[in-house]
């Protein structure tokens, strides 16, 4: 057994919020040169990207790609990084899936990034929405980029940092 895990995806990290782009990176250990597949879906299940990991000769190897997204139904997803298993034997088979935001149609087509805010007293969620968006109703934007930390949009703590999308 290796003290090392088949697949250490580095990026994107879970609930790490994505834009038009995806990177995958990270350790796997190679058979002939590959690495496995990766497959990028939306929480409806459908297929949004997916590639081949490629990589030199076998062993453990850095991996990365980048693809382009099709167009998500749902903001949430998954990332699913799958590995190669020359065997066929189930008990060989190793994958690794990463939640994540898709920024575009969170944000209705367009995403830019997003600013770090910390909260304070007197901060609700729809307060944050008013002020960046302009519209306090906006709020669920703000609680599904942070649905890492948030469970209730009602219930925020003083001293957390949420991320707060930006289009």
């Amino acid at each position: 057994m290796s003290i090392l895990p088949q697949i250490s995806l580095r990026t994107p990290l879970p609930f790490d919020i994505l834009s038009a782009q995806v990177v995958v990176a990270g350790l796997g250990s190679a058979f002939e040169g590959v690495y496995g597949s990766v497959v990028v879906r939306d929480a409806a299940g459908h297929v949004v990207a997916e590639s081949n990991l490629m990589g030199g000769g076998n062993g453990f190897s850095l991996f990365h790609n980048a693809f382009g997204l099709g167009s998500p139904t749902t903001p949430e997803g998954t990332v699913t990084v799958q590995g190669t298993n020359p065997s066929g034997l189930p008990e060989n088979a190793v994958s690794v899936t990463v939640p994540v935001t898709f920024g575009r149609t969170l944000m209705g087509g367009t995403y830019s990034g997003f600013t770090l805010h910390t909260v304070v007293p007197g901060d609700t969620l729809s307060g944050l929405a008013d002020q960046f968006y302009g519209d306090g109703s906006k709020y669920g934007l703000i609680f599904t980029a942070n649905r890492d930390i948030l469970f209730d949009p009602n219930v925020i703590y003083v001293g957390e940092a949420l991320r707060i999308p930006l289009a």
